[in-house]
C-alpha cells in the first residue's frame, strides 16, 4: 500500500522572524517577485525595507488583486519572467500565498511562503484553491512541490484581527475528522496515496490543542500579545493543519464550504468560518457519538464560530436554495466522495438541515 507525507522543506516561526527573510531568499536566488495585496505589504513594509536594507536580494512587486483566479496566475507569472525573477515571495492571506505557490509551480522557481495571518492551513500546502473572478470555488492547483520555506512572524500574527485566527481555527477544526473519515475509507490524500500514521497523528494533536489553547489564543490575539498558547494555536492553524490535511486527506467539511461558496450571502465570510460549519455537517453525515459533537459545537461557540446557517448569512434554507449546495458539494472529484461510505445529494442536504438545528442558538460569528 503506498503512503505519502508532505510536508514544507523548511518551517520557521517566532516574534520578528520576517526581518530575517533574507536569509532565506537568498538561498535560491537574488531577485524575488512579492505577491501580496497592497493593504497587506503595508503593515509589514517596515519588516520588508530593513530585510532588503541588509544586502544580498531585492523585491520586485507586480500588485495582486485580491482573487486567486487562473487569469491573476497568468498575468503575475508572466510580469515574473519579464522582470527575471528567480524567487517567488507570497506574503498576506491564503488566496496571496496559493497565487504565488501557482506562479511557482508553472515557473519551476522556489517559493517563500509569509503568512501574515492565521486564518487558513495554505502556507504548508502544495496546493492552490482556484476561485472565480466573483469568489466562487472552482477547482484545485496541485503543485510539484510543497513551499521551500515557510516563515511565521508570529508578532505580525498577533496584530491582525483576531477574526482571522478565529476562522484559521475554524480550518484546522476539520483536519481531524476529515482525516479520521479518509483512514476509515482507505481513500487517498492530496498526493494520491493513502495517509501515514504520522499524519493522523498530527490531525489528532491539531484537534487536542485547539481544544486546549483556542480560547486562551484568543484572549492573546484580543490583547495583541504573543503568548506559548498563541504560538501554540499559530503553529497549529499552520503547520499542525496544513501537514494534518495534505497528508491525512479531504473529506466533506471542505467539499460542504465548497457548496456554500455559491450562496453571496457567504462571500463575506472566511474559508474557515464555512469550514467550521461544514465540520458539524461532515459529523452529522458520519452520525459521530453525542459527545464529540457536543464538544466541538460548544469549542466553536466559545471562540465565536458559526455553528448554523444564519452564523453565514444565510436565512432562507428552502430546498431550492439548500439544494443546489449540495449538489455542488457532491460534485464529480470532490472530496466528500473521500467518505467511507456513498454519499447522496440528498444526505448532504439533509444532514445540512439537522446540522443547522443542532448549532442553530448561533456561534456569533460576524
Amino acid at each position: 500500500m503506498r503512503k505519502i507525507l508532505t510536508s514544507p522543506s523548511k518551517y520557521v516561526q517566532g516574534k520578528d522572524e520576517l526581518y530575517n527573510i533574507g536569509d532565506y531568499v537568498t538561498i535560491y536566488g537574488r531577485k524575488a517577485l512579492l505577491v501580496a495585496h497592497k493593504d497587506d505589504q503595508a503593515r509589514v513594509q517596515d519588516y520588508l525595507d530593513k530585510a532588503v536594507a541588509k544586502g544580498g536580494f531585492e523585491f520586485v512587486t507586480g500588485g495582486f488583486g485580491g482573487e486567486c483566479t487562473l487569469k491573476e496566475i497568468d498575468r503575475l507569472e508572466q510580469f515574473a519572467a519579464a522582470e527575471g525573477c528567480d524567487v517567488i515571495v507570497g506574503l498576506g492571506g491564503g488566496k496571496a500565498l496559493d497565487t504565488a505557490k501557482a506562479i511557482a509551480n508553472r515557473a519551476r522557481i522556489a517559493i517563500i511562503v509569509v503568512p501574515t495571518i492565521a486564518a487558513t492551513d495554505a502556507p504548508c500546502s502544495g496546493s492552490s484553491v482556484i476561485y472565480s473572478e466573483h469568489g466562487e470555488f472552482e477547482s484545485y492547483l496541485y503543485a510539484r512541490q510543497n513551499p521551500n520555506v515557510v516563515l511565521v512572524d508570529t508578532g505580525i500574527i498577533a496584530n491582525a484581527p483576531t477574526r482571522f485566527l478565529v476562522a484559521g481555527m475554524g480550518d484546522a477544526l476539520s483536519t481531524f475528522f476529515e482525516a479520521r473519515s479518509c483512514v476509515r475509507g482507505f481513500t487517498y490524500n492530496n498526493s494520491g496515496a493513502v495517509s501515514t500514521k504520522a499524519a493522523m497523528e498530527l490531525a489528532r494533536l491539531c484537534y487536542e490543542t485547539l481544544l486546549e489553547d483556542g480560547l486562551k489564543a484568543k484572549a492573546a490575539n484580543d490583547s495583541k500579545v504573543v503568548t506559548q498558547a498563541l504560538e501554540n494555536i499559530i503553529e497549529t492553524n499552520i503547520l499542525l493543519s496544513g501537514l494534518g490535511f495534505e497528508s491525512g486527506g479531504l473529506a466533506a467539511a471542505h467539499a460542504v464550504h465548497n457548496g456554500l461558496t455559491i450562496l453571496e450571502e457567504t462571500h463575506h465570510y472566511y474559508h474557515g468560518e464555512k469550514v467550521a460549519f461544514g465540520t458539524l455537517v461532515h459529523m452529522v453525515l458520519e452520525n459521530a457519538p453525542q459527545a464529540e459533537l457536543d464538544t466541538v459545537l460548544a469549542f466553536c461557540k466559545s471562540i465565536g464560530l458559526p455553528t448554523c446557517l444564519k452564523d453565514l448569512g444565510v436565512t432562507d434554507i428552502s430546498k431550492e436554495r439548500l439544494m443546489p449546495v449540495a449538489e455542488r458539494a457532491c460534485a464529480e472529484g470532490e472530496s466528500i466522495h473521500n467518505m467511507p461510505f456513498p454519499v447522496t445529494p440528498y444526505d448532504v442536504y439533509a444532514a445540512i438541515l439537522a446540522a443547522d438545528r443542532l448549532g442553530g442558538s448561533g456561534g456569533g460569528a460576524r
